[in-house]
């Protein structure tokens, strides 16, 4: 097939593209190159992408239409997966604007582009911090997303709004998947578990929100993209049914929202010990209340993703993070 992917710089359209790749597919990326976080980093995924016969690269932000009708003109995509945004939870305090552009008007152009090129499925990232306030656990896809905590959240709710309006009007089959803290190699320096290595390695004391008290539905690189592969051919349009399981598809659209997760959320001290374990070092703590936005606890119910795909993540933190670990002693010391 032949598959678009905004954000391949940035890390999970990175590893996302490295694999569809691998699997015979012809992927053309799209990318802003932002200098949200170092830039040496997103040139280096597109380096190693561009090392081989099935991909080819469009640097031009999601705001710039005419830019992105290109790529889809080049691409000409059966598929289009739009991974791309302005990340980062706490950031949305300081920056509110990039993410109402990134994120809204971005994502609109995407449902433009998709439109016009007539895909044969649309894929759109979201996250879990669309559940906001939510208090019951785990996460269902049905549950109510209408109490986001940061303009994150709700950007990113707008986004899955608008692709179901979408769905509805074009006929455009849809899946939205909900992201719950993604990490592994080449991951974003601005997340927990690259800040709490090099912190560590580097002999400074780091951050611990909300007292250590916090937990999340921590999901290897490797599992979030074994899970989208498998969903390219999940085309929203028949009903999931089995014992268990409720299915988010819409009465009124091609459309259906997915949790990517394992249903397996690890607390922050725990984590925070399987790091030092890693590392042979053992972390200065600064305890910190919880940040304006934050959230307890992450959950996620990750039935649909199995009746659908068969699959459920399954890699441990413990190996996740010996993997991560490894990846920031030799690559990512080299760049």
């Amino acid at each position: 097939m032949r598959i678009l992917v905004t954000g391949t710089a940035g890390f999970i359209g990175f590893h996302l593209a490295r694999r569809l790749i691998a699997d015979g597919h012809m992927v053309v990326g799209f990318d802003g190159m932002t200098t949200y976080y170092d830039i040496r980093l997103k040139h280096k995924r597109h380096e190693i992408l561009g090392k081989t016969n099935g991909f080819r690269a469009h640097i031009a932000m999601l705001e710039d239409k005419d830019a992105l009708a290109k790529a889809v003109a080049d691409c000409q995509p059966d598929v289009i997966v739009h991974l791309a945004a302005q990340a980062g939870v706490r950031y949305s305090l300081e920056n509110p604007e990039a993410y109402v552009s990134a994120n809204m008007v971005g994502t609109f152009n995407v449902l433009e582009a998709a439109r016009e090129a007539g895909v044969k499925h649309l894929m759109l990232a979201s996250t879990s911090s669309v559940y906001g306030g939510n208090e019951k656990m785990p996460f269902m896809e049905t549950d109510l997303t209408d109490a986001p905590m940061t303009l994150y959240a709700a950007t990113k709710k707008a986004g899955e709004s608008m692709s179901h309006s979408y769905a509805h009007l074009w006929k455009i089959p849809t899946t939205c998947f909900r992201f719950f803290t993604v990490y592994g190699p080449w991951g974003r320096p601005d997340m927990a578990l690259f800040k709490f290595v090099k912190a560590i390695e580097e002999d400074q004391p780091i951050d611990v929100y909300g007292e250590g008290k916090m937990g999340r539905d921590f999901t290897y690189i490797d599992d979030l993209v074994e899970g989208i592969t498998r969903l390219v051919d999940c085309v929203p349009g028949q009903p999931v049914t089995g014992e268990g399981v409720t299915d988010s598809l819409s009465p009124v659209a091609p459309w259906r929202v997915v949790n990517i997760a394992g249903g397996q959320p690890v607390g922050l001290m725990p984590f925070i010990e399987t790091i030092e374990k890693c590392l042979g070092k053992e972390a200065k703590k600064n305890m910190m209340p919880m940040q304006m936005g934050d959230v307890r606890e992450t959950f996620a119910d990750a039935s649909l993703l199995k009746a659908l795909t068969g699959f459920t993540p399954e890699i441990s933190v413990e190996e996740g993070v010996s993997a991560f670990v490894d990846w920031y002693r030799t690559d990512y010391a080299k760049l």
